[in-house]
Parts: C-alpha cells; structure tokens; sequence
C-alpha cells in the first residue's frame, strides 16, 4: 500500500524527526501541516493523502480538534491518524482514543516504536 502521509506539528524539528523516522522506515512520500487548520487546508487540497500523525498541542488547532474535523467529514472519516505528543498522561490518552485516533505515540519516541504504532493500524486498513 502507498501511503502519504500528513505531519502536523508546529516545531520544523518535530516534523523533520518524523519525517526522517518515516524514511527509515521506507516511506517516501510526505505533506507537512503548521496546525489543525493549515492540516485540514491540505487535506481538502491533496486527496492523496492517506495518514495523518499529527502533534497535539499546537495553535490555531489542537491535534484533537484536527481529529474531530476529519471524524466529522464523511469524506476524511476514515483516514488514519496517529497522534505523537508529549501529553502521556492516561486521561489525554483516553480522550484521543475517544475522538477516534488509531493509535497514539509518547515523545520522545525511536523510529522502531513509530514502526509498531504504523503496523497496527497499516494492518486494520
């Protein structure tokens, strides 16, 4: 399967970690977001994109709200998104898991965890 992915993170070394993670990893192909909106803006205008990793905590639009709008969109429903943040806490956990993540990163993370996170959803689809 071909993915392209969408990484949403307001820090430019968040976003090239992941994206130098997913190359490791195979992956070549990449669309890279500030926040939920900028996200969301390159969503309606790329339809290729196939996976959203998207940081939580960012202006304009958290990754939870970003979560939502694409949850809302019968469009964008059921694209795949993983969140990477540095909320570990149980609680923010659980309130991803219930706007309906796939799956959900701790950072720091290694490119092998980032390797299981992807696996377990790539395995759903």
């Amino acid at each position: 399967m071909d993915l392209k992915f969408l990484v949403v993170d307001d820090s430019v070394t968040m976003r090239r970690i992941v994206t130098n993670s997913l190359k490791t990893l195979g992956y070549s192909a990449f669309v890279e977001a500030v926040d939920g909106k900028d996200a969301l803006n390159k969503i309606q205008a790329d339809s290729s994109i196939n996976f959203v990793i998207t940081d939580w905590n960012m202006p304009n639009m958290t990754g939870l709200e970003l979560t939502q709008a694409i949850r809302g969109n019968s469009a964008t429903e059921g694209l795949p998104i993983l969140m990477v943040t540095t909320r570990g806490v149980k609680d923010d956990i659980l309130q991803a898991l219930q706007a309906k993540v796939n799956n959900y990163v701790v950072k720091p993370f290694t490119p092998q965890v980032l390797k299981e996170k992807l696996d377990q959803i790539i395995s759903k689809l």
